[in-house]
């Protein structure tokens, strides 16, 4: 909930034959529970091939959509393999329970579906179960969180945690670069995970390309309502003055945004992340703190069916030379703000 530019406006989807370099990986959580369907911009988006070729069934397993990014990307799936007329989905009910989501995996080995999208609850404890399906002769494309080893997926695709902080860092330098002595302070997610740290890791990296800007201060939440709005209150109390802050992502940022505007802070701007509705509409309103946020895609779901469609058919991907798909993708961490908040708006999630 997974680089280096203020971004271009487009570069999400492989459908539309545009692949975006990047580096690091995993995604967001929580166990904030979420019971609106999210939007999916995968309905609007532009297919790979709309030619009909060979029939292709999908088996699709994820973890319980216990957030908003989740069932988003539930939602992007689906809708993406109604546009083809090729493609069967066989979609599990999704766990949070690693032996849970194994064998749920393993029931769609044994129904020898053509090609599997995973996104793991836990990559390294799904592994097996990866390699079991390579080995069964069933390609794997290993959605976002990493398995432990390249031999248990022929393709990766994810998103960009240490893009989503340099781009979060650049924005907010950007902004500042002529301000004397300006503050900043981060609202992070859990500390134990690896994607925290990168996020943290790119954007004290951006901010080192700024010499007067300094961060005051970092409070760790838990990628929920609750536990943003009880961090920002402490943030808040502990820090009387500052001028810019980056939340890690847009679930707890509405819990950020009441402990905000119970203080009747409105001196400092806020940038999120992962590319919530919400965000993007207190965006497009301009009548608040929030002025950004920096996109984790839920719409690599919709990109992952297109690549294992690819795969089940034996192609490469529209707008590439190569006669087989990349064995990894890295999505850009694009920067949302009121200019291009209207491109934008398709892919924000409930």
């Amino acid at each position: 909930m997974p680089e280096s530019r203020i971004p271009s406006r487009r570069g999400l989807l492989l459908g539309s034959a545009a692949v975006s370099a990047g580096a690091l990986l995993t995604a967001c959580t929580s166990n904030e529970p979420k019971n609106q369907a999210a939007p999916s911009a995968a309905g609007n988006a532009p297919v790979a091939d709309d030619k009909p070729g060979r029939p292709v069934t999908i088996g699709f397993a994820g973890p319980q959509a216990d957030h908003g990014w989740l069932n988003a990307i539930n939602q992007n799936a689906k809708d993406r393999a109604k546009k083809y007329a090729d493609v069967t989905l066989e979609i599990t009910e999704g766990s949070n329970d690693t032996a849970a989501q194994i064998g749920q995996i393993q029931t769609l080995i044994n129904k020898k579906v053509d090609v599997l999208v995973i996104l793991p609850a836990d990559g390294k404890a799904l592994t097996q179960v990866g390699l079991q399906a390579m080995a069964a002769g069933i390609p794997v494309v290993n959605l976002d969180r990493v398995f432990g080893s390249p031999q248990a997926y022929r393709c990766w695709i994810g998103g960009d945690n240490y893009g989503m902080g340099l781009n979060a860092g650049r924005y907010i330098g950007e902004q500042l670069k002529d301000k004397p002595n300006a503050k900043v302070v981060e609202l992070a997610g859990l500390d134990n995970l690896e994607l925290t740290k990168q996020r943290s890791q790119g954007f004290d990296d951006a901010l080192k390309n700024y010499p007067n800007i300094t961060k005051v201060a970092r409070q760790a939440a838990e990628f929920t309502v609750e536990s943003g709005q009880a961090k920002m209150a402490q943030l808040l109390q502990a820090q009387l003055q500052f001028d810019a802050l980056w939340n890690h992502d847009d679930d707890q940022g509405v819990g950020a945004l009441r402990a905000i505007a119970q203080a009747g802070r409105k001196d400092f701007l806020m940038v999120g992340g992962a590319g919530a509705k919400s965000a993007m509409d207190a965006i497009k309103a301009d009548d608040g703190v929030l002025k950004a946020t920096v996109l984790y895609p839920p719409t690599m779901a919709a990109s992952a069916i297109d690549l294992a469609r690819a795969l089940g058919q034996g192609k490469g991907i529209g707008g590439m030379a190569e006669l087989e798909i990349p064995s990894s993708v890295t999505l850009y961490s694009a920067v949302v703000t009121r200019d291009n908040v209207g491109d934008y708006l398709p892919t924000g999630f409930n």
